[in-house]
């Protein structure tokens, strides 16, 4: 019973929300409602189970002296202070929560994100190897964006010979506006190839979970 009635709920509601994306109507819409409303309480809850997960895991680095264990300290010590923050002093504009989240967490939250530019660079310098005709043209692409993509960019241009552009005279194309070319065509045609791939992952994801061929989220595939 244990793995039967979740199973029954999750085949019941997963052929409700595909109905009622495909066969719009009123009580599909309530269904719609309903069903937010309760995803929304799902998650209150998920995000409570998250957080006690998240402290018993640390509290247990602490306990064990496991490596870089002082970083556990420094987490519960921040996580006691913004929640303290935010019931005395609430969460409203100039508070010392507000402060705290604008003055401490957003400058750190965007040097994490700084940090991802110089892993960027590496693996771009090791993808960009002109090892072969499609990594040389994808070089010769990502170095028309980046240039374009910056002030310099805009003052640059190339000549297309008449033979190659089709004219009767040579025509000259900016660099900025070959950048944005190449995003809006080449570089969307392959994004929407992965999207469509992904959607498709996304669908057999979906009906592996609501025919129970896939029980991961139970704690196990048996």
């Amino acid at each position: 019973m244990k793995k039967k009635l979740p199973l029954a709920i999750i085949f019941i509601v997963g052929i409700l929300g595909i109905v009622q994306y495909f066969i719009p109507s009123k009580p599909s819409q309530v269904f719609f409602n309903y069903a937010n409303d309760w995803l929304r309480v799902i998650g209150t809850f998920a995000i409570i189970l998250g957080l006690g997960s998240l402290l018993e895991h640390h509290w247990h680095k602490i306990k064990r002296k496991r490596r870089n264990w002082q970083y556990s300290i420094v987490l519960f010590i921040s996580f006691a202070v913004m929640a303290l923050a935010g019931f005395i002093w609430g969460k409203n504009e100039g508070t010392p929560f507000m402060n705290m989240f604008y003055y401490i967490q957003i400058p750190l939250g965007a040097t994490m994100f700084s940090l991802l530019s110089f892993y960027m660079a590496s693996a771009a310098y090791r993808s960009f190897r002109a090892k072969s005709y499609e990594a040389t043209l994808l070089l010769v692409a990502a170095f028309i964006v980046m240039l374009g993509m910056v002030p310099l960019g805009e003052s640059l241009f190339v000549w297309i010979p008449n033979w190659l552009a089709g004219s009767a005279q040579a025509v000259r194309i900016d660099i900025s506006d070959l950048a944005h070319w190449i995003l809006a065509y080449p570089n969307m045609s392959a994004q929407r190839g992965i999207m469509l791939g992904v959607g498709i992952g996304m669908i057999a994801t979906s009906l592996k979970i609501i025919l129970g061929i896939e029980r991961a989220y139970m704690g196990g595939s048996k």
